[in-house]
């Protein structure tokens, strides 16, 4: 028994090794394939990703779950360069932006940062690069962190919510991110997942998150989804998506304190962030904001109808005065 016991504690030590070898690589492979595009900036020790073109009134784009300032950079920020100063960050965890907290680093750990963390970091990120009062521009996850700019900060123009997460939605997210938010998963699961995941799972997700839509061509290849499988984004990721819910129920009570243009564009085809759950809520409860619903149109709005979107973020710039 005891030799059995032995031969077991070798061969799990034996697999531990060989995922966490196995990992690592990948980790550096997507490092090396997908450098930064911008600068890294310190925010207070933290250091930020962000990326900025163009000339004219401020934009800031913050992207969704596992995504990173390439989303942007594959077409959307070059349609708008030509009007406005864009400026694209990574969201902590994600990309090139380091975690905001040691805690949120750790392997064995469920810590993570709220909406409202975030926002506070890339606003910081945004003064050091001399932004002011921009149009704050979020999609999916992102829209939730811009609704949390909005409520803690008063220097922006205005905000335009894409696809974006706004109010609580019943049940939960599904066991994927069940098991990676939690502590074990993200010791666990987490670098199995890093070292293993198939590149034909990684082009599914890829369809279901366009779906009715296709993803442009060449997009896959520019986005980098090999960043958002290093381990230490992953669990970002996951710890940020499965501990959500509660600063969305808390956060939409106060959307009443929100004074500033509010567009939203949002696909009624949506699946993952359902606009009947989310936007369509929203003109109740912010005073003039306004709903502009997609016929057919799935969860990547800025890819597929750019031109409602960048309408969106015209719109707020009347308002606001600034054009």
């Amino acid at each position: 028994m005891k030799t059995a016991l032995m031969v077991l504690l070798g061969v799990t030590v034996v697999a531990v090794l060989l995922v966490q070898f196995f990992a690592i690589k990948r980790d550096q492979n997507a490092a090396l394939n997908y450098p930064p595009l911008g600068q890294l900036i310190d925010v207070g020790g933290v250091t930020v990703h962000a990326v900025q073109m163009g000339e004219g009134p401020d934009v800031v784009l913050l992207h969704g779950a596992s995504g990173n300032t390439r989303d942007f950079s594959f077409a959307f920020a070059d349609m708008l360069k030509d009007r406005y100063r864009v400026t694209m960050l990574d969201r902590p965890g994600m990309g090139w932006s380091e975690q905001i907290d040691p805690a949120h680093k750790r392997a064995f750990s469920t810590a993570h940062a709220s909406p409202r963390d975030q926002a506070r970091l890339l606003k910081a990120a945004t003064d050091q690069l001399g932004v002011t009062n921009p149009i704050v521009l979020g999609h999916s996850f992102g829209g939730i962190v811009g609704y949390a700019w909005a409520l803690e900060f008063d220097d922006l123009a205005g905000f335009v919510s894409v696809a974006g997460v706004a109010n609580p939605w019943p049940g939960d997210l599904g066991w994927t991110y069940r098991v990676n938010g939690s502590a074990w998963g993200g010791g666990l699961a987490v670098p199995l997942l890093s070292a293993f995941v198939p590149q034909a799972y990684v082009e599914t997700t890829l369809a279901s998150i366009f779906e009715p839509q296709s993803a442009p061509q060449g997009y896959l290849e520019h986005v980098g989804a090999a960043l958002s499988l290093r381990r230490h984004s992953m669990r970002a990721n996951a710890r940020q998506v499965n501990w959500l819910r509660p600063y969305v129920v808390d956060m939409s009570t106060q959307y009443g304190q929100i004074n500033k243009p509010v567009e939203i564009v949002h696909g009624d085809a949506d699946t993952i962030v359902p606009l009947a759950v989310h936007s369509a809520k929203v003109p109740g409860q912010i005073d003039g904001a306004n709903v502009t619903v997609l016929p057919g149109v799935g969860h990547m709005p800025q890819h597929t109808n750019p031109d409602d979107v960048i309408a969106a973020i015209d719109r707020v710039a009347t308002r606001a005065g600034l054009r």
